[in-house]
């Protein structure tokens, strides 16, 4: 199939971006597909002009680059949506793909989109958040604008969805009707994500993050802090004082407000910050326990690959991917992630009980051999071919 996939960013370094990294990557090596992909940035990635190397010599990865305009979050998407558009139609015809596909709200023209996030709910937990008057203004306008669009584009019969969980599959019969869409979970690479890969890492990655042995070290990996929980978080780190418990933030927002937090709380001594780095991994090696209290995730992909270095983690039940995990067995799984009492004792729990502790992190290790990438890029495509034969017949 020649496939046009529309995404800003494709790397291996954050979620959404690394899925749609290790689906083309599939798709192009191993069903022998010509992907031309659409972005303003890519990193991580074996690109090649027209070809990459496979048994039949007819897959491979063309980009092509995406402008950008600066300026606020909500002009540069505007702009991101004018310029793929344009960017494809400049394309000669025949070098036109068969069909369209995107990982969200990308293009209003996709034949096939992966939703990995419904702005609807988003919308609505925004507002309840605090922020400045332009960072509301700002905030309210973005989230319109998305849920404008996804009113738009998944009402239509004629696109053909996918949700990375059941959690996300609900919002989407919720908000827009659709009643027919398919399921196909994140996957993971087992060999990459290890509890072997990880071990050599351990001692210099908590030397680099000032980590003592005596630490029970927590990570948190996201961008929007407040979606992802960290409020509550630090809150249940300050119930839990009298043991040696150190946080790891990883991701991109504001850090000022956590700060203030966490100074507020008596804790912030105990919290760091830090920005994504090419290779995740230094921080599930880091650590003793990630911890993922977030009030809307459509799946969480940092909970799976954790799981697959071998280390126990704490889920949300609002998570999508807590839809595949046995509370008390692999995992801790929140009831509320908004109750403080509830993640401090979730947290001590896996702190004082070390059997315990280790029971939870092998069997999340067996849990996570139930996904991977081969099987997300083989169900995506079935739903591309699908797609494909549809819009021909349309034609």
């Amino acid at each position: 199939m020649h496939i046009g996939v529309i995404s800003p960013s494709v790397d291996k370094q954050h979620g959404t971006e690394r899925a749609v990294a290790e689906l083309i990557e599939r798709l192009a090596a191993q069903h022998r597909d010509q992907v031309v992909l659409y972005a303003q940035r890519v990193s991580n990635l074996r690109l090649e002009s027209r070809t990459t190397t496979n048994e039949s010599g007819n897959g491979g990865i063309s980009w092509h680059r995406v402008g950008s305009i600066p300026g606020p979050h909500v002009v540069q998407f505007l702009a991101w949506l004018f310029l793929n558009r344009a960017a494809r139609q400049n394309q000669n015809k025949k070098s036109m793909p068969e069909i369209v596909f995107s990982p969200g709200i990308n293009a209003l023209d996709a034949d096939v989109i992966l939703v990995h996030a419904v702005f609807h709910r988003i919308a609505e937990l925004q507002k309840s958040q605090s922020a400045s008057a332009l960072r509301q203004l700002h905030r309210k306008v973005y989230y319109a604008l998305l849920c404008r669009l996804e009113r738009r584009i998944y009402s239509n019969p004629h696109v053909t969805l996918a949700a990375v969980s059941p959690h996300t599959a609900a919002q989407l019969a919720r908000y827009f009707g659709r009643d027919d869409v398919n399921v196909i979970p994140n996957g993971v690479d087992q060999n990459y994500f290890s509890a072997a890969a990880v071990a050599p890492m351990r001692l210099p990655s908590r030397q680099q993050c000032g980590c003592s042995p005596q630490e029970f070290v927590l990570v948190l990996i996201g961008n929007d802090w407040r979606t992802k929980g960290l409020p509550t978080l630090l809150a249940a780190i300050g119930d839990c004082k009298d043991l040696p418990i150190r946080l790891l933030v990883v991701g991109q927002d504001e850090q000022t407000p956590f700060r203030q937090a966490a100074q507020n709380i008596g804790v912030k001594d105990r919290v760091q910050f830090f920005a994504p780095v090419p290779d995740i991994r230094a921080f599930y090696a880091a650590a003793d326990c990630l911890v993922a209290p977030s009030l809307e995730d459509s799946f969480n992909l940092p909970v799976l690959e954790a799981m697959s270095c071998g280390l126990p983690i704490v889920a949300s039940c609002r998570a999508g991917v807590s839809g595949w995990l046995a509370d008390s067995q692999d995992s801790i799984v929140l009831k509320n992630p908004e109750n403080v009492a509830e993640l401090a004792q979730a947290i001590r729990t896996l702190a004082l009980n070390l059997p315990l502790r280790k029971a939870i992190a092998a069997n999340a290790v067996l849990t996570a051999k139930r996904f991977s990438w081969d099987t997300h890029a083989r169900e995506v495509r079935k739903l591309l071919v699908k797609a494909a034969e549809e819009k021909s017949r349309r034609r």
